[in-house]
C-alpha cells in the first residue's frame, strides 16, 4: 500500500493498493464517505465492500483516479498514451484484471484489427474518431467489450472493433446513434439509428475459416446473423464490416457485390486513413458516406 502519485481532491485522503499480479486499486476517503475504484481481483478483505466505476464517484475523485491510472499506463506502455483519447477511452480495460495484457497486445501488435497496417495508422484512426466524443456516453459499454477475458482472441477483438468502425460509418454520414440496445425479445442489437435497428457482423479473413473465398465469407457471416437476431426483428439493417480483409479479398467482394440473402444490408471496409468503401442492398433508411 503506497501513497498516491498525485494529490487527491482537497479534503480527501488517498492510497494506492498495488497487488503482486499487477492489479491496482485506488482508495479515497474524507471521514464521512469512502470509495475504492479499480477493475481488479478483489482482495478477500474487501469482499463485502462496494467497488465503484469512474462514473459512480464524484467528478473530482473520478478525475484524480483517471489521472493516476493514465500515469500508470504511461509508465508501462508509453507508446499507447501517445494516443491520448484512445488511451483514456479504453482505460477501464487497459488497467483491468481481465483484459490488461490482451488489449494492449491487440493495439500494439495488430494495429487495432487492421490487416497489413502500421500500428501508428491503426491507432490514429480510432484516436481521431473517439476524439469526436460521439461514444463518450457509452464508454464503459463499448470499451468493456474489448477486454472480457484474459486470453488473447484476435477474431473476437477484431469483431468488437467492427462496432467502432460501424459507429464511424454512421456518424460520418450525419446519423445520431445509440449503441447496445436491449430489446423486449431478449436480444441485444448493436445500434439504433432513429427508429432503425442496426446489427453488425465482421467476417474473418477467408484464410481463417472453412469458407475459403472472400465472397463466401461475407455470405456465411450474413447468413449466421439472419438466422438469429435479424429473424426476430424484420426491418433491421445488417452491416457487414470487411475491415479485416486484405486488399485482394476486398476487391473481389466489392467487384462482385454479392447479395448476402438479407435486405437491407450494408457491406463496407474501413481503412486506417479514414476512407470507407462499400455498397448496400435494399432500402437503407439512413444516409451513408458512400
Amino acid at each position: 500500500m503506497n501513497g498516491p502519485w498525485f494529490a487527491p481532491p482537497e479534503g480527501w485522503a488517498a492510497r494506492r493498493l498495488e497487488m503482486d499480479n499487477g492489479d491496482l486499486a485506488l482508495f479515497c476517503w474524507n471521514g464521512q464517505r469512502a470509495y475504492w475504484v479499480g477493475n481488479t481481483e478483489t482482495p478477500e478483505t474487501l469482499w463485502r465492500t462496494e467497488k465503484y466505476t469512474f462514473d459512480e464517484v464524484p467528478d473530482e475523485i473520478s478525475e484524480w483516479v483517471q489521472r493516476e491510472l493514465f500515469a500508470q499506463l504511461e509508465v508501462e506502455d508509453p507508446w499507447l498514451t501517445e494516443y491520448e483519447t484512445l488511451a483514456h477511452f479504453f482505460l477501464p480495460v487497459f488497467l483491468s484484471k481481465d483484459g490488461r495484457e490482451s488489449t494492449r497486445t491487440f493495439f500494439r501488435d495488430h494495429a487495432g484489427g487492421f490487416p497489413d497496417a502500421d500500428r501508428a495508422d491503426g491507432l490514429a484512426f480510432y484516436d481521431d474518431f473517439l476524439a469526436t466524443g460521439e461514444l463518450d456516453d457509452y464508454r464503459y459499454t463499448m470499451a468493456s467489450k474489448l477486454g472480457t477475458s484474459e486470453g488473447f482472441d484476435l477474431s473476437r477483438m477484431r469483431a468488437t472493433m467492427g462496432e467502432f468502425n460501424v459507429a464511424k460509418l454512421l456518424v460520418d454520414a450525419g446519423n445520431d446513434i445509440r449503441p447496445e440496445v436491449e430489446l423486449d425479445s431478449g436480444h441485444s442489437v448493436d445500434f439504433r439509428v432513429e427508429d432503425t435497428l442496426v446489427e453488425v457482423t465482421r467476417p474473418r479473413p477467408p484464410s481463417r475459416r472453412q469458407v475459403d473465398t472472400a465472397v463466401g465469407a461475407v455470405k456465411a457471416s450474413g447468413d449466421a446473423k439472419t438466422r438469429d437476431q435479424l429473424a426476430a426483428h424484420p426491418g433491421a439493417v445488417l452491416v457487414v464490416d470487411c475491415s479485416s480483409f486484405p486488399d485482394d479479398d476486398w476487391h473481389r467482394v466489392y467487384g462482385e457485390q454479392p447479395d448476402v440473402g438479407y435486405s437491407p444490408t450494408i457491406v463496407f471496409r474501413a481503412r486506417p486513413d479514414g476512407s470507407m468503401e462499400g455498397y448496400a442492398y435494399g432500402s437503407v433508411p439512413f444516409p451513408l458516406p458512400f
